[in-house]
């Protein structure tokens, strides 16, 4: 779809479960502010963003860009355990398919010619 030229993007539809766990994450950030004593204009002010993108923020709006989100974790003191989200060293998944491709790259030789000495 296109309008005078422009490429109109689609819009995201997250699922139930990317939505629940924004909701979640967004009352978490909150309650971080409110345990911190913080107002959302202090907040707001230190990720430079406004309040009203802090608002959607702690709502769970799945429209909140990472580098906003990641801005207020920063404000709160909270941005390392962003960087530890999606860590390849504890992806008990990822490390478990890589053992696997590991075992059948690492089978026993198949009819190599022998090498006399």
């Amino acid at each position: 779809m296109t309008y005078e030229g422009n490429i109109v993007p689609t819009p995201y539809r997250p699922s139930p479960a990317v939505r629940r766990v924004l909701r979640q994450l967004g009352a978490d950030i909150r309650e971080a502010r409110l345990r911190r004593d913080l107002s959302m204009e202090i907040v707001a002010e230190r990720a430079a963003t406004s309040r009203a993108t802090l608002t959607r923020v702690e709502k769970g709006d799945p429209a909140v860009s990472a580098g906003i989100l990641a801005g207020v974790l920063q404000a709160l003191g909270m941005l390392e355990a962003l960087a530890s989200v999606a860590d390849s060293a504890t992806d008990r998944q990822g490390l478990e398919i890589s053992r696997e491709s590991l075992r059948r790259r690492a089978s026993s030789p198949r009819n190599r010619p022998k090498h006399d000495e």
